[in-house]
């Protein structure tokens, strides 16, 4: 296995805590966050940034890892991202799809799949894109 790891990282405009506390309820774990009060002075935060929003916020121990921050700069990019979850624990994965489908927009309900898995789509509240692909086991 390698030494590297990718991690997500998503960039909010003051819903950051919301949105990790709602990940959170999706698939565990703990948040370790730093509100933009506890850093120095030195160090840049922005005019318009609020005390309260998070300069970084981290969730681990459940089934994902996470990192996310409140910025001002939030906005669309010009690359799209989709976050894709899989595997083979079905009850599992549907779970967290109707979790994250709260408040958002489902665009392929969870169905088999001419590959033989079971995948769906969807936009959650915040704006973020996921896919969920529940492995048959058969193409693994």
């Amino acid at each position: 296995m390698s030494d590297i790891n990718l991690d997500v990282y998503l960039y909010f405009k003051g819903q950051c805590r919301e949105a990790m506390e709602f990940y959170k309820s999706i698939f565990g774990g703990e948040i370790n966050a730093m509100p933009y009060s506890q850093v120095p002075d030195q160090v840049p935060g922005g005019e318009g940034i609020s005390e309260d929003w998070l300069m970084h916020a981290l969730l681990s121990g459940g089934d994902i890892r996470l990192m996310a921050s409140d910025t001002l700069k939030a906005s669309p990019t010009s690359a799209k991202v989709d976050l894709s979850l899989g595997g083979q624990d079905e009850a599992r994965l549907r779970e967290i799809f109707e979790k994250l489908s709260e408040g958002g927009e489902v665009h392929t309900p969870l169905k088999k799949e001419f590959w033989g898995d079971i995948f769906g789509n969807l936009t959650d509240k915040f704006g973020v894109t996921w896919m969920v692909n529940i492995s048959s086991g058969e193409n693994s």
